[in-house]
């Protein structure tokens, strides 16, 4: 049936909604349902051309516009999964990715073309180039390829994308999603926040990230179309402002440092929002103060604080009442399941604890991955098989309330910032990389409003080594969200009586390191 893949699910509202818009951009492209479908169509015939089959990966390395999407869909149409970059972030960080799950064919722009090519070692007529990608035209990249493609026949388990997340080996480890999984998440949005034909989504996150799930697929499945937030408009509040009140977007969803950004510099109390009536906030907590003066500037929309990593969509979430009560402190919690998932709360040794004692967070259900991708060692770590059913352990730690869960922190040394997941030791293994470097710590540093920076510690083979120096090496190895604020050099690390570096006193600032 359509509806149980991705790509069947814009066939079939391409049949429905023809001429209905789909996809807006922030470079001025516009696609309308049956639009997407043909080019979407057109990209399944390229790759197909280039060798790629069911059961295969395609890299997606492309500026967030019109033409991203297609090569989304057309990725799955020709029977493929697709493994989205962040077309931003180093080259060298996207090849390990892509290199990683082995990708059978790249989509990228003219500027990475070759650097991916050379570092894939794979054959040029594997990169497929668009060489306008923030424009959509005729006469373009697919010239020469029809629409009348037979989508592959997919079946729900068939993976649909990989994300990479953050490793604490240095290397992103692939979190495997499939049809089924991705529908499941989508279905229960469709049920929980009824959107429509009228709606017009926003969406901020990149590709690259989980965000982009609902973004992309809730529109698709309900008729609706998806303003697409472009990389120059994302992190600049005076530009993103007048798209939201352009595009009139009724449903948005992002990280709550989005919206913080927009209270600081985006005026506004006189930015004409009234269409918007949902707003969606997940990936980290929500400053309370932020939070109460944007409800406060924006009090007709319905707020909700979502929760899931990326291994299970969302699985928890939160209807947030207004006004927010003056004398309130405390953050929100992140909430009740959603019908796509089971949870459950768990004590070190296992077994289940009562409500109102803390304990880790572990969930089941049709919209958690099946695991990582060629990681064995991590899915024993990350998975377990009891009462019938396969349970991710989720490292944060919750405790349940009348409200639902409330989350208390992380068991382990992932952090999350900007509400992208970061494991310190992917931060580390990157700074040992310098050939000059012998040694780094890296730790969190909280500060005021669940806001956080990371300091580095940074032990050199004692050449004369700058922090700019440092730094501009960080910038070749790590996407912009996970180089530390600060680096500190020094001698060498505290230790612990076991020999291991004593985190804890260098996030306290205990040890005189000079």
């Amino acid at each position: 049936m359509e509806s149980e893949t991705l790509h069947g699910r814009l066939t079939a509202t391409a049949r429905r909604y023809p001429d209905r818009l789909a996809v807006v951009d922030s470079y001025g492209n516009a696609l309308s349902y049956e639009q997407l479908e043909l080019l979407s169509s057109r990209v399944a015939s390229a790759l197909g051309g280039s060798g790629v089959t069911r059961g295969d990966r395609v890299g997606i390395c492309l500026p967030k516009a019109a033409d991203a999407v297609a090569a989304i869909y057309g990725a799955m149409k020709a029977g493929a999964s697709y493994v989205p970059v962040d077309v931003r972030a180093p080259v060298s960080r996207n090849v390990s990715i892509l290199r990683d799950c082995r990708v059978a064919a790249v989509i990228t722009d003219p500027r990475h073309a070759e650097l991916l090519r050379e570092g894939l070692a794979i054959k040029a007529s594997q990169v497929l180039v668009d060489d306008a990608p923030t424009q959509v035209r005729e006469d373009g990249w697919l010239k020469g390829h029809g629409t009348n493609v037979q989508a592959a026949r997919l079946e729900p388990d068939d993976l649909a994308y990989l994300l990479y997340t953050s490793g604490t080996t240095g290397l992103p480890k692939g979190v495997q999603l499939s049809h089924r999984n991705a529908t499941a998440f989508v279905d229960w949005c469709l049920e929980a926040f009824s959107p429509n034909p009228e709606d017009r989504y926003a969406s901020h996150a990149g590709f690259h990230f989980d965000l982009s799930i609902h973004d992309l697929y809730v529109p698709v499945s309900c008729g609706a179309a998806v303003a697409l937030i472009g990389e120059d408009v994302a992190l600049h509040p005076r530009a993103l402002l007048p798209f939201i009140t352009e595009q009139q977007i009724s449903i948005w969803y992002s990280v709550p440092s989005a919206l913080s950004l927009l209270l600081d510099h985006g005026e506004l109390r006189g930015a004409d929002v009234s269409r918007l009536r949902v707003v969606l906030t997940a990936g980290e907590v929500f400053p309370l103060p932020k939070l109460r003066a944007l409800t406060e500037q924006w009090p007709h929309p319905r707020y909700y604080n979502l929760y899931g990593p990326t291994e299970t969509n969302v699985c928890t979430f939160h209807a947030i009442e207004l006004p927010i009560p003056a004398d309130r402190k405390e953050p929100f919690p992140i909430g009740h399941p959603c019908s796509a998932a089971m949870t459950r709360v768990v004590a070190p040794e296992g077994k289940n604890v009562e409500p109102g004692q803390e304990g880790e967070l572990w969930v089941c259900g049709p919209s958690v991955t099946a695991g990582y991708w060629e990681r064995p060692e991590l899915n024993e770590k990350a998975f377990v098989n009891e009462e019938a059913r396969r349970w991710y352990r989720t490292g944060d730690i919750v405790v349940q309330t009348d409200l639902g869960y409330l989350f208390l922190g992380r068991r382990d040394r992932m952090v999350k910032r900007r509400g992208y997941r970061i494991e310190l030791g992917d931060v580390e293994a990157a700074l040992q990389r310098h050939p000059h470097v012998r040694d780094a710590a890296v730790v969190a540093i909280e500060h005021s409003e669940a806001t956080l920076s990371l300091r580095a510690f940074v032990v050199c083979d004692g050449r004369d080594l700058s922090t700019l120096a440092i730094r501009q090496h960080c910038a070749g190895e790590l996407p912009a969200y996970m180089i530390p604020d600060e680096f500190e050099l020094c001698g060498d690390l505290p230790r612990t009586s076991t020999g291991k570096v004593d985190l804890k006193a260098l996030a306290l600032g205990t040890w005189n390191f000079r």
